[in-house]
């Protein structure tokens, strides 16, 4: 069985990243693999922090992790650095003498504790002086009886953070009712609260993604595009330097990079360079999402024996966050591009065979394991582990910088 471990960002008030929630199961009832919550997190601690470094997945982000009443009560978080990582008392935990000793003792070595899915019960005043973050489940506590709720707690003196938050008009009205931090995916839905207009930045950008898709590249069209454009010249030389690429000797000319790159890498170039461009006044976490769901997918369809598909998954991954990104209804933005049908088809109505890696990555986000593994073992033969796909999306999401 595979440790598997999902991110979830985590933002302030200006949508300024704070963390990731690291997610190895959904809740007692929902998780993979079939293992009560201590194990969950000593898999957590063993398989990914001390295998693999919890900074691959957080970066320089603070961690909240998930902790059972067990791993508390013999001290399991103290494997963590407490600068990097937020302890989070699951739900499940009940209040004990011994639970408030481990927390004080905790908090005294410098950890920051967070009471996930909390219930306004009383029981947990005597653990408040050492509590840090307040998480309320806003699916849970609607807002219309929130500020009754979040009255009684005048005297604690940590910071609220809303979970669950779906929508941007959720998101401001928890700001004027007091939360300090906001989990969930609102920082990715479409606020289309007017018909917006394209831009001729934006369409061009669009036709960009567009040469992305067709089935050949014209080499001598494409270096006379990037020969006007030394932002594109500059940032085709610098993604072809990465690390990613290994190359016995220097790159010498425009042409000779494509060359090099190949179809394949180049149409991908195209296209993120393309997204970029269209996210620059969009949260930066957006278009990061967006770029690892596209390499999942990629990497995904390589492991299923589908290379054929590979191009096609990536640009299906990648466009899977267009709505949001331009606020405009998926169906309009897609129109006005000349992409083959399977993608339209697999990011409009979910069905085809690129709609597959990216169900299966929509769902390792929200840590459906159970759906993962049903769907993976179809997918892809063998034994590949979706979990390191995951993280080498990470990666190479982390180092593009484009």
């Amino acid at each position: 069985m595979y440790g598997f471990v999902a991110r979830q960002p985590i933002f302030d008030k200006e949508q300024q990243l704070l963390g990731y929630e690291l997610l190895f199961r959904d809740s007692a009832q929902n998780r993979f693999p079939d293992i009560d919550p201590d194990e969950a997190t000593s898999r957590l601690l063993s398989e990914q922090h001390l295998l693999f470094g919890l900074e691959r997945i957080t970066g320089d982000k603070l961690a909240f992790i998930n902790f059972a009443e067990d791993s508390l009560l013999y001290q399991f978080p103290t494997a963590l650095d407490p600068s990097k990582t937020v302890i989070e008392i699951l739900e499940s935990v009940h209040f004990s003498s011994e639970l408030l000793t481990a927390c004080r003792e905790l908090h005294e070595q410098g950890y920051q504790l967070a009471l996930d899915d909390f219930t306004f019960h009383s029981q947990w005043q005597r653990l408040m002086p050492y509590i840090s973050y307040l998480k309320i489940d806003i699916q849970q506590n609607p807002l219309s009886g929130l500020a009754e709720k979040l009255a009684e707690l005048k005297d604690f003196h940590g910071k609220l953070l809303a979970e669950k938050v779906e929508t941007m008009a959720e998101f401001q009205q928890l700001q004027q009712l007091g939360f300090d931090y906001f989990q969930g995916y609102f920082f990715a839905r479409p606020e289309m609260l007017k018909h917006k207009r394209l831009g001729h930045h934006q369409i061009h950008l669009l036709s960009l993604i567009a040469e992305a898709a067709e089935p050949e590249l014209d080499f001598d069209k494409l270096v006379q595009v990037m020969e006007r454009d030394l932002g594109l010249s500059y940032k085709l030389l610098r993604f072809i330097n990465s690390a990613y690429y290994a190359r016995p000797n220097p790159i010498q000319s425009l042409k000779h990079a494509m060359v090099f790159m190949g179809e394949v890498e180049l149409k991908k170039f195209i296209a993120l360079v393309a997204l970029s461009n269209l996210a620059e006044n969009k949260q930066p976490e957006l278009l990061k999402l967006s770029i690892i769901r596209a390499r999942f997918c990629d990497l995904v369809t390589k492991a299923a024996g589908q290379t054929e598909l590979q191009s096609s998954a990536f640009l299906t991954g990648m466009l899977s966050l267009i709505d949001a990104l331009l606020e405009q209804p998926l169906d309009q933005v897609l129109s006005q591009l000349p992409l083959e049908s399977s993608i339209k088809v697999a990011l409009l109505q979910q069905q085809g065979p690129l709609s597959k890696p990216l169900k299966l990555i929509l769902d390792y986000e929200q840590a459906n394991w159970q759906l993962c593994e049903q769907a993976s073992s179809k997918l892809i033969p063998g034994q590949t582990d979706i979990r390191s796909l995951y993280l080498d999306a990470i990666d190479w999401a982390e180092q593009l910088q484009l």
